[in-house]
C-alpha cells in the first residue's frame, strides 16, 4: 500500500538523483494523502525551487511554515531563492528567521555571509563565515569564502591560513553545500 511517508522518501531520492521534475507530482500525490505535514511541503518546495520554478517553491515553503514556523529549511530555501533572484533584503529576513530556530547551522551563517559578500561588505561577511567555521570547522564552502573575504579586506597572513586549510581538505568536500 501507497504511504505517504513512502512517497515522501520515494520524492527525495528523485530530487537527490537531479529528477525533480519527476519527484513533484509524488510529493502532491503524498500531500493529498497528508496535507497538513509540513515535510512534504518542504520537500515539494525544493523539487520545485531545483527546477527553477521559484514562485511556486515559495509558495510550498510558505504552506511549509504555515503548518510550522519553526521549520528553518524552508527559511533557509527561501533565503536562497530571494538572494537568487536578487531580493537581498528578503534574502536577509529568511535567513535570520532560520537562525532564529536553528542558530547553530553553519550553512545559513555562511549564506548570510555570501550575501554580504555580494554586497561589499567584507568585515561583516567575514564574522559570518567565521561563524560557520565556529560550527563546523572543515565546512569548504565557508573556508573558501572566508579565504576570499580576507583577501578583500587585505589580511592576507590569515587568507593564507585559510588558503592551508582549504589544501589539508582538497579531496575531501563532503561538507560542500
Amino acid at each position: 500500500m501507497e504511504t505517504a511517508s513512502f512517497l515522501n522518501d520515494s520524492g527525495i531520492a528523485l530530487t537527490e538523483a537531479n529528477r525533480p521534475d519527476d519527484a513533484i507530482p509524488i510529493f502532491r500525490r503524498a500531500l493529498v494523502m497528508e496535507p497538513g505535514n509540513p515535510l512534504l511541503w518542504l520537500n515539494l518546495g525544493i523539487a520545485q525551487q531545483r527546477t527553477g520554478n521559484y514562485e511556486e517553491a515559495i509558495e510550498s515553503f510558505h504552506q511549509a511554515l504555515a503548518i510550522d514556523g519553526s521549520l528553518s529549511e524552508a527559511w533557509l530555501s527561501m533565503g536562497l531563492i530571494y538572494y537568487e533572484m536578487e531580493e537581498f533584503p528578503l534574502s536577509e529576513d529568511c535567513y535570520f528567521s532560520a537562525l532564529t530556530f536553528s542558530p547553530v547551522n553553519p550553512k545559513t551563517w555562511n549564506n548570510l555571509g555570501v550575501l554580504y559578500f555580494s554586497q561589499g561588505c567584507y568585515e561583516k561577511a567575514r564574522e559570518y563565515f567565521e561563524e560557520a567555521i565556529s560550527l563546523a570547522p572543515h565546512y569548504y564552502d565557508a573556508l573558501f569564502n572566508l579565504r576570499d573575504a580576507c583577501r578583500e579586506l587585505g589580511d592576507y597572513r590569515a587568507a593564507a591560513e585559510f588558503e592551508r586549510a582549504l589544501s589539508s581538505l582538497s579531496g575531501n568536500n563532503s561538507n560542500r553545500s
